[in-house]
């Protein structure tokens, strides 16, 4: 059996850029911050992955602070701000939200009153919704959208971002926060100073480099059009979804399909079918697919993010993702939907 990956929102295959400067940095003996010759070229590699990750993000004159999560810079953003979010946020940045969720319509569009005490995604790892983010927003979260939109901190008009290495091809375990030059925001994690005084702490130069490849490689992807050609195998999929369940006397619910999404994303929701279940057998049919987001579908509830978009228990627990990546083909997504409409016509069949 050939098995086909796509749960990319989850996380993505380490990219050959980001294994080789990854590689080539764990011959770097030195600590980035000792003074002497093996301690600077720790430190040359750092800087040049923080110039690598501005540029990708269009991010070039912004302070780019390395983390080891985007989690981490969840914290090290939001502690003490008193910031409201919305319940389609991943639960890094939920956590810290305080006061009533902000309003979510039923295509996943969030309304935002008070920019400068908000936190608000760009774009949602298991619907694909892309956000219209307003002027002087405090933080937006944008580890989906970074490497699969042609995005520019810059003119994002935010005053921070989260950005997550593993991601856009490169190793698990290093993020970034990325603020506009001069923004005050203490350490959370206090010590050495590393990090321009925001992050304490020997930084992974071995991560760090990984990322640094892994956003450039990402950025020429974007680039050449890969994630148009994505789009593409994504829209077909859906259509050929469409089709089959219209020849069940069905239609495809597809969350946040009124909405602009990410070019590979796909939440399917069918009510009574629990998500953990579809995910299984397609699992035993060779894809690696998901129910949500991978940081909370190992736990059996409802989408949070879902329910936040009007959807009831019953449909927010049945709800299938699929995001496709640079390296899925056309025959994986269509052998993923015969495989999908083969095993709802049994569910259908043993019903009847």
């Amino acid at each position: 059996m050939r098995r086909a990956y796509m749960d990319y929102n989850a996380t993505t295959p380490l990219r050959a850029e980001a294994r080789e400067a990854m590689v080539a940095a764990m011959d770097v003996a030195g600590n980035p911050s000792s003074v002497h010759q093996e301690g600077r070229k720790a430190k040359a590699l750092i800087e040049k992955a923080r110039a690598q990750v501005a540029t990708a993000l269009g991010a070039d004159g912004a302070d780019v602070v390395f983390v080891s999560s985007a989690t981490e810079g969840a914290a090290l953003a939001m502690a003490g701000r008193g910031l409201a979010v919305a319940d389609i946020e991943h639960d890094a940045v939920r956590a810290w939200g305080v006061g009533d969720p902000l309003p979510v319509d039923r295509d996943g569009r969030v309304s935002v009153a008070d920019p400068a005490a908000t936190a608000l995604q760009l774009a949602n790892s298991e619907t694909g919704v892309i956000q219209k983010l307003p002027e002087g927003l405090w933080l937006s979260d944008l580890t989906q959208a970074f490497g699969k939109l042609p995005i520019a901190f810059n003119w994002l008009g935010c005053h921070m971002g989260l950005v997550s290495a593993h991601k856009l091809g490169g190793p698990k375990g290093v993020g970034a926060l990325v603020m506009k030059r001069g923004t005050d925001i203490p350490a959370q994690l206090k010590g050495g100073g590393q990090e321009m005084g925001r992050r304490a702490g020997t930084e992974n130069v071995i991560g760090i480099a990984g990322f640094g490849a892994a956003a450039e490689a990402a950025a020429a992807d974007l680039a050449d059009g890969a994630w148009d050609r994505v789009r593409t195998l994504r829209d077909g999929f859906e259509a050929r979804l469409s089709e089959g369940l219209a020849q069940m006397g069905e239609a495809a619910e597809i969350a946040g399909a009124g909405a602009e999404r990410l070019p590979n994303t796909t939440c399917l929701v069918t009510p009574g079918w629990k998500g953990e279940t579809q995910v299984m057998q397609m699992d035993l049919a060779g894809f690696a697919v998901s129910a949500g987001s991978a940081c909370s579908s190992g736990k059996v509830r409802a989408s949070q993010v879902l329910r936040a978009m009007g959807y009831d228990d019953e449909a927010a627990s049945g709800a299938l993702r699929v995001s496709l990546g640079p390296e899925t083909t056309e025959d994986d997504t269509l052998r993923l939907a015969e495989a999908w409409l083969a095993q709802r016509r049994k569910r259908r069949d043993r019903a009847a």
